[in-house]
């Protein structure tokens, strides 16, 4: 990750937050920001997160991700995209079917495995936020290269 110009986060929602695993690797990368500085320090940084309800709470764990990139002096970059199926003629194909707009949300049926879930729309909302983070990544690169 110390050679990365980006780094995008992602951790399913559980009990209105990231997951027990994700949450130990953000206490572990705690104390490099409180003893030695920030070593992540003007990365590039997103987040997506995935849980069973259209909610599920995803805003709060998008939330923590961006204040844990915040922590780690990086740059967020936002989904930049509008909501979609919002209105009669929306669809459930549409990116940004949740209308997330601080990160990719995705949902999955509990009842159905990783062959099926989540949809496709979520999984092409998750590949557009890649997509502008490489975008703002190069950008922000050949902007501090001048």
């Amino acid at each position: 990750m110390a050679s990365a110009d980006a780094i995008i986060f992602g951790a399913p929602t559980y009990v209105a937050g990231v997951s027990a695993a994700f949450k130990a690797f953000q206490e572990a990368s705690s104390h490099a920001v409180m003893t030695k500085g920030f070593r992540w320090k003007d990365k590039i940084a997103a987040g997506f997160t995935n849980s069973g309800s259209r909610s599920g709470d995803k805003l709060a764990t998008l939330i923590q991700l961006a204040l844990f990139a915040a922590q780690h002096g990086m740059h967020w970059i936002s989904l930049a995209l509008p909501p979609a199926n919002h209105s009669s003629t929306g669809s459930e194909a549409e990116l940004n079917r949740l209308g997330f707009w601080l990160g990719a949300g995705a949902q999955s049926n509990t009842d159905q495995g990783p062959e099926v879930a989540p949809p496709e729309a979520d999984l092409a909302t998750a590949r557009h936020l890649g997509q502008r983070v490489a975008e703002v990544t190069v950008q922000f690169a050949r902007g501090a290269a001048a």
